[in-house]
């Protein structure tokens, strides 16, 4: 059986009471687990403009606050051209299992989105072929997000989302995702979110890209999670939430007038909210059991 290190053992028994972390302590990874993990960030295969961006998405102390193990099964949600694809396949490819979810063409009503994301699937099958060495264990799985499933109930260790629930909450889905992720995870398992952060509540057909925090810890609650930490790791103060095409506006995608780029370069990519929730259950069993069903 494996044994937790300290400092995840005070975690989970946190948890376990039914508390939320203190938001500004960090939770403290393995020196293992902690360089296989720097390791895949470092790796040579990354898109040089991928990693460009680490220093806005800070995936080492994003990936360790979700206390994601290099043994677990790991599922992220419509992972795009595969940003975190190319450090998440590689770190789980020995030991744990990294199944990419896209949205199912079919499952759309209007030919415009069903090419959209098949598009957004071919190219992200291509990116796994390349290189085998890296993904050839890395799954994809495709769902609906009107009725989600993610795979067998109970089967995963973590869930990730990066940026994602603006989408749902547009699309009157979000309340089927939260449930498909609680119905997929073992109990004790880790449901990790980063999203745009409003200043507050906005409404369900806002089209900023940005949700209020409170609004996405109460869908995450409702679906039968508990939060279990908060971070700051992806916060931007220099991020005033008023552009006049949302968080598009900002870096990286800068859908902005041309002279007004600097502006927003010295903004950085939008300010975000970074949420640990639990499904109840597992005991003081820390989330992973090393097992590739």
């Amino acid at each position: 059986m494996n044994r937790l290190p300290l400092a995840l053992l005070a975690v989970a028994l946190a948890a376990a009471a039914g508390c939320a972390t203190d938001a500004t302590r960090e939770p403290m990874v393995s020196n293992a687990t902690g360089a296989a993990l720097d390791a895949a960030i470092a790796g040579a295969w990354r898109d040089p403009a991928n990693v460009a961006r680490d220093v806005h998405r800070h995936p080492k102390e994003t990936l360790s606050f979700f206390l994601v193990r290099p043994d677990q099964t790991v599922i992220e949600i419509t992972p795009g051209t595969g940003w975190y694809t190319e450090i998440l396949a590689p770190y789980l490819r020995e030991q744990g299992r990294y199944v990419a979810a896209v949205v199912d063409p079919a499952s759309q009503d209007n030919e415009r989105a069903r090419t959209y994301y098949a598009n957004a699937r071919t190219q992200l099958e291509a990116k796994i072929a390349a290189d085998p060495a890296r993904y050839d264990r890395a799954r994809v799985i495709a769902f609906d997000p009107k009725r989600p499933v993610f795979g067998p109930p109970g089967s995963a260790d973590v869930v990730l989302t990066f940026r994602n629930v603006h989408n749902w909450r547009s699309g009157g889905y979000a309340e089927a995702m939260f449930k498909g992720f609680f119905d997929v995870l073992k109990p004790g398992g880790v449901l990790g979110v980063v999203e745009h952060r409003a200043k507050g509540d906005v409404p369900a057909d806002d089209r900023s890209g940005y949700v209020g925090e409170a609004q996405v810890i109460a869908m995450a609650q409702a679906a039968g999670f508990v939060l279990d930490g908060s971070s700051e790791i992806n916060a931007n103060p220099k991020d005033t939430k008023d552009h006049p095409n949302g968080v598009w506006t900002l870096p990286p995608t800068n859908r902005h007038d041309p002279q007004d780029a600097e502006k927003y370069r010295a903004i950085g990519e939008s300010d975000r909210m970074t949420l640990r929730f639990r499904k109840p259950g597992g005991g003081n069993r820390e989330p992973g059991t090393g097992n590739r069903e």
